[in-house]
């Protein structure tokens, strides 16, 4: 395997090229969505005409909210958590018409969330978009596996060196700034799906976990151009 043209170097580990298969997700306009998660109590979806490039969503205290979101930026973040390498085929207003989203829920699921894990409201929160885009822009999602260039995060010649976080059962914690990355509390595979996440517009390709490193970690990371003297080498 060769290595990455943009590297992504930690202590013990490195992002290496590679081709594997890969689980691609293509959106079409369909009569009625197949099945019925739950949902919004109300929505209002208009057309964003102002021509900036920049968007912005969130869900707090049972409300959802997109600024000038492009219907694949819905796809990425908010439904699906699916890189946008992976998003494939479809329509091209996805990717050309941007919207103003406000959804809200009803106060017995709100107190409902409020009982559930973590992990648990995250996915109780894509259902509820995804069933939104089926109910409002009649969008399904058709899953495919093809073989597609990935990045494979792999263990480096020495081993792992960085630290096992101390709170197994603390939320994962994964932020950015000029380059250095800091995560806390985070898996392997977290880690890969946040890289590709991150770095999908440099990388144009997924990030996959090669490691089989079990288990959360605490560590910081620096990203360097291909052209920089230190690229490729471990951050210790």
């Amino acid at each position: 395997m060769s290595r990455a043209a943009i590297r992504v170097s930690l202590s013990g580990m490195s992002l290496v090229c590679a081709v594997g298969l890969v689980a691609t997700t293509v959106p079409v306009r369909v009569a009625e969505a197949a099945t019925q998660p739950p949902a919004f109590e109300v929505a209002s979806i208009k057309p964003n005409k102002s021509g900036s490039g920049s968007s912005h969503s969130g869900f707090d205290d049972g409300r959802f909210t997109a600024t000038n979101i492009q219907i694949k930026t819905l796809l990425q973040y908010d439904a699906y958590e699916i890189p946008a390498p992976q998003i494939q085929g479809g329509p091209g207003w996805p990717t050309s018409e941007r919207f103003d989203i406000e959804a809200k829920v009803d106060d017995t699921t709100v107190n409902q969330m409020a009982k559930l894990s973590r992990e648990q409201r995250n996915l109780l929160k894509q259902q509820m978009v995804q069933q939104l885009l089926a109910d409002r822009f009649k969008l399904a999602i058709h899953w495919e596996t093809k073989e597609l260039p990935v990045y494979a995060l792999v263990i480096a010649k020495n081993g792992p060196k960085f630290q096992k976080s101390s709170n197994a059962d603390g939320e994962t914690s994964i932020s950015s700034s000029n380059g250095r990355y800091t995560a806390q509390d985070v898996t392997m595979g977290k880690l890969a799906q946040s890289l590709t996440q991150l770095l999908s517009r440099e990388l144009g390709r997924i990030v996959i976990d090669k490691t089989a490193i079990e288990g959360k970690y605490d560590l910081a990371f620096t990203r360097e151009p291909e052209d920089h003297p230190t690229a490729g080498k471990r951050v210790e």
